[in-house]
């Protein structure tokens, strides 16, 4: 039975492949079909309506509760819509095609949304969609380049001059350390500093971390510049097996070696940070405020993952390991949770050890590896960076060099 109200219902109506919507208004469910069909000449037979929020079919029982203003889809024969995720499905389909629709589609849309969480949506959509990442030079994007000095002629210049500016700060703050010791200490640690400082020049302080034109090894991002919230010890780990020139892959919720490095389950990063600075110039701008955090993952997380990395590599070697029951006693903190904090933690650390150093050798290329590389430096979104004060320590077995003994002559054998 058609169901009639006494007052004409104004609904939004817009056809399946069309992003285009046009007032309709009716006091029957049937009404509103019929007037649809002529605005977008479709055919009556085999055609309904649905709600665009989820998908529900709007049937005469269902049309007297309609609201006004709502915003319904006209369906054909065969047809079907699931809601406006469908929307979403429809222009990642669309991302490896010619960007101009799916731009004009998308402004169409959100000029005449009025729900505050799908303004959202598709704000974040087109500012996505309207991203210029394949450019690189000022001639090619100039608005990246506003406000930035004249010098800067190419995106990955820039970034790479932003990340060396980072590691040469936290050099700085090393540097200023050595006021606090000895004379004779003093010597010791600006000697570790200086060569540390050679090693930072000729690795060009690491801005190799944020050049998308980087090997994939040497740099933090993937080969467009998406770079991802690195706070899971997953990372740590696929850094590790990359440095050794393995290759791993965890499946679709995984990460290979060349993917966007970041944190895979919720407990680590809810909201999936991640950012392309190479994108825009507001990209650029919110990138500077993350950071490249010290860090240091759990030892039992790591081992594992480890453990059930190289059973996949090398599956006739570790077979039989089983870590469960394996006697692993690391010193305290060292390796037991998030960060092994730069100026509470490394530096004095560094410090201590040449001031007892007592005719041991210092083993500053750990020290530095803490300080200025990826072992312990990762990016994080802003919201992850934690900044309360963590009890850890630095490895004590690789404070100082191992010492080799001496070998002991034999004497020599008598002739008979």
């Amino acid at each position: 039975m058609c169901a009639v109200v006494s007052q004409l219902k104004t609904v939004r109506l817009r056809a399946l492949r069309s992003a285009q919507k046009f007032g309709v208004a009716g006091r029957s469910c049937q009404e509103l079909l019929r007037k649809g069909c002529l605005r977008f000449q479709l055919p009556v037979q085999g055609s309904r309506l649905c709600l665009y929020e989820d998908g529900t079919e709007v049937t005469e029982d269902y049309f007297p509760g309609l609201p006004d203003d709502a915003e319904l889809v006209l369906l054909t024969e065969g047809q079907t819509w699931q809601g406006y995720v469908s929307d979403i499905s429809r222009f990642l389909s669309m991302f490896h095609e010619a960007q101009a629709g799916v731009i004009e589609a998308a402004r169409q849309l959100l000029s005449g949304e009025r729900a505050p969480l799908r303004q959202k949506l598709l704000a974040d959509l087109l500012h996505t969609v309207s991203q210029n990442i394949e450019a690189e030079t000022r001639a090619q994007d100039p608005p990246w380049f506003e406000g930035l000095e004249s010098r800067f002629r190419n995106k990955s210049g820039y970034l790479r001059y932003s990340c060396e500016s980072r590691i040469r700060s936290y050099l700085r703050e090393v540097s200023s350390c050595s006021g606090v010791l000895g004379a004779e200490a003093r010597e010791e640690y600006l000697r570790i500093l200086g060569a540390m400082c050679q090693r930072l020049r000729s690795a060009q302080y690491n801005g190799s971390y944020f050049d998308r034109g980087a090997e994939a090894g040497s740099r933090l991002c993937t080969r467009e510049g998406w770079f991802s919230c690195q706070a899971h010890p997953r990372f740590w780990l696929g850094h590790l097996l990359t440095a050794r020139g393995a290759s791993f892959h965890m499946g679709s919720g995984g990460w290979s070696s060349d993917a966007v490095r970041g944190p895979f389950d919720l407990d680590s990063c809810a909201s999936k940070h991640c950012i392309n600075p190479y994108s825009n110039r507001e990209s650029r701008v919110l990138f500077s405020t993350w950071n490249l955090d010290h860090i240091h993952p759990g030892l039992s997380v790591v081992l594992k993952q480890f453990h059930a990395a190289a059973c996949l590599l090398f599956p006739s070697r570790v077979g039989c390991v089983h870590l469960d029951s394996a006697h692993v006693t690391p010193a305290r903190g060292w390796m037991t949770g998030d960060r092994i904090e730069k100026k509470r933690t490394i530096v004095p650390t560094l410090a201590e050890a040449i001031q007892e150093q007592g005719g041991r050798e210092v083993d500053w290329e750990y020290f530095y590896s803490l300080l200025f590389t990826s072992e312990n430096l990762k990016l994080v979104h802003i919201a992850c960076h934690k900044k309360t004060t963590h009890k850890l320590e630095c490895d004590p077995g690789r404070i100082y060099r191992s010492q080799k003994r001496p070998k002991r002559r034999r004497p020599a054998r008598k002739c008979q």
